[in-house]
């Protein structure tokens, strides 16, 4: 249309410019004679309607809307003087509606960064629904409509809010791993022969292991001393702990419960033959064991302290584990390494514990 447009407007601008030489005269029989051959064309047609095309329509529009009303009567046209005003008015109006129409249909999109927050509120929160999160969301100034966190939770997968709602063991524990200490016994043997009895504890949420001490005879004063100095470090370290899960051996006293309620911890006893309620503890033993008794000849008790020591320090600063992503206890994880050139270069310096039964890796200062 508009090639078509363009089209008949330069023919009619050169059509201008050879009627501006003639005379008056001339243009006037020139009008008389177009009139008669529009009357012949009329007769001719018997009423027929006239197909006009979409450039034409808008040539005489623009040509012919600019003249008053009655001097359009008494044109001789092949149409109605309404008419021409009608395609006028169509004109502007998709003139105005190819004006105010957005470049891009339908909403604008989703800043990145809101999309990455609601994802986050429902990681973080798996009971809330897109109707909680989109209050949330009006809370902290962000203006977005319910129906588009729908879509940004329905684009990513995630099941309703009833169906996220439910918690399993592991999330229950982990929610409630910065309150929760286990304590256990393990028992190794000398080279003489004589039986040593570990007492030991172990944080669930960083997973720090404490070692309280080792002897031969655990009676109830060496016991309920070792809870004194637990509650000691715990008040020093600004831990919350409220809840201590143990078993039922007999090695704990009574006064042993009473120290450690005096401080707010609640002790838990484990059922009997149920290792499973102390998972996280029993875990550690068999560390233990695995890492350090077992590949380790222990002369006596001042040995032995002092391997379970070096196990402590290495465990707590240095062993990656899988329980808290491969963090450590006392050692958050480094950053990444990202230059090319570094990582073509390393230099990885070893550090042996204990005779080399321990072994640490670390970049060379």
């Amino acid at each position: 249309m508009l090639l078509r447009l363009a089209y008949l407007g330069i023919t009619n601008a050169f059509a201008l410019l050879r009627l501006l030489p003639g005379s008056d005269h001339h243009k006037d029989a020139e009008i008389l004679a177009l009139r008669h051959q529009l009357a012949v064309l009329q007769r001719q047609l018997g009423g027929q309607r006239i197909q006009f095309q979409p450039a034409d329509r808008a040539w005489l529009a623009a040509l012919l809307h600019p003249l008053p009303r009655p001097s359009l009567h008494r044109l001789r046209l092949l149409v109605r003087p309404d008419t021409i005003l009608r395609w006028h008015r169509d004109l502007l109006a998709r003139r105005h509606a190819a004006a105010s129409r957005p470049r891009r249909r339908g909403r604008p999109p989703t800043i990145r960064s809101i999309r990455s927050l609601v994802l986050r509120l429902v990681a973080e929160n798996p009971s809330w629904g897109y109707r909680r999160v989109h209050g949330e969301l009006l809370t902290l100034g962000i203006k977005v409509a319910a129906s588009t966190v729908w879509e940004m939770l329905h684009e990513a997968e995630i099941d309703p809010a009833p169906d996220r709602a439910a918690t399993t063991w592991a999330q229950f524990l982990r929610s409630q791993a910065d309150a929760l200490l286990a304590m256990d016994f393990i028992e190794t043997v000398t080279l003489t022969g004589a039986r040593m009895y570990v007492l030991a504890v172990i944080e669930h949420a960083s997973r720090r292991i404490r070692i309280l001490g080792a002897t031969a005879h655990p009676t109830a004063a060496w016991v309920t001393q070792a809870a004194r100095n637990l509650v000691m470090d715990l008040e020093d370290a600004g831990c919350t702990v409220r809840y201590l899960i143990r078993d039922r051996d007999g090695k704990y006293p009574g006064v042993y419960d009473q120290v450690l309620r005096d401080a707010g911890i609640t002790v838990v006893r484990s059922g009997v033959h149920v290792p499973r309620m102390n998972s996280i503890m029993e875990r550690w033993l068999r560390t233990c064991r695995r890492e350090l008794l077992d590949r380790t000849l222990i002369w006596n008790q001042r040995h032995l302290l002092h391997a379970l020591r070096e196990f402590e320090d290495f465990y707590n600063a240095h062993r990656p584990h899988q329980g808290i992503a491969n963090a450590r206890p006392l050692a958050l994880l480094p950053e990444p390494i990202t230059d090319p050139d570094r990582i073509a270069h390393l230099d990885i310096r070893r550090r042996d514990r204990l005779g080399g039964v321990l072994r640490e890796y670390e970049h060379a200062a």
